[in-house]
């Protein structure tokens, strides 16, 4: 399996699932997430009230609309608050179901945010170690291309340092 880091915007990324690092309501927000369901258009707003929402750590799927990818996979990452709340446990479910999910829908290539960075404040140096640990360690059957992709350019360098080191 091939990961690779970019610089730019998810929602341009041509591949078979894009995942959204939503909130627990799946009903779209700011960031990385309202990006997407601004460019999915209104239906991935109505497939994801019939959703329910999603816990912490899990991922659920819908398709992407006018996204160019299949699906968009959407996982809920924590709110960092002291490192001390399972928050990187937490973190690497987030990674470990979207794979999961990625798998069962036969998904060849995948580009991934970098999970809670923005709003929920996580730490970027550890939130990179997580998701590049824990994506390498996954026994993929079928995804065989990550794309990270980083949309400021102090994350995307901390993620390539990160992966270079691995």
């Amino acid at each position: 399996m091939k990961i690779q880091i970019i610089q730019g915007d998810i929602t341009q990324i041509s591949c078979d699932a894009i995942v959204n690092a939503a909130n627990n309501s799946l009903l779209g927000g700011g960031g990385v997430d309202g990006a997407i369901h601004r460019e999915a258009g209104p239906e991935l707003l109505a497939e994801c009230r019939l959703l329910h929402g999603c816990a912490t750590g899990d991922a659920k799927v819908t398709k992407a609309y006018h996204l160019p990818a299949r699906y968009v996979i959407h996982t809920v990452g924590p709110v960092y608050r002291d490192g001390q709340h399972d928050e990187a446990k937490q973190l690497q479910s987030c990674y470990i179901r979207c794979l999961e999910k990625a798998e069962e829908y036969q998904c060849q290539h995948i580009a991934f945010p970098s999970i809670s960075t923005g709003a929920y404040r996580y730490p970027v140096s550890q939130a990179a170690t997580i998701a590049i640990e824990t994506l390498k360690n996954y026994p993929c059957q079928y995804v065989k291309r990550i794309d990270i992709v980083c949309f400021d350019n102090y994350t995307y360098r901390t993620y390539c340092q990160l992966l270079k080191k691995e």
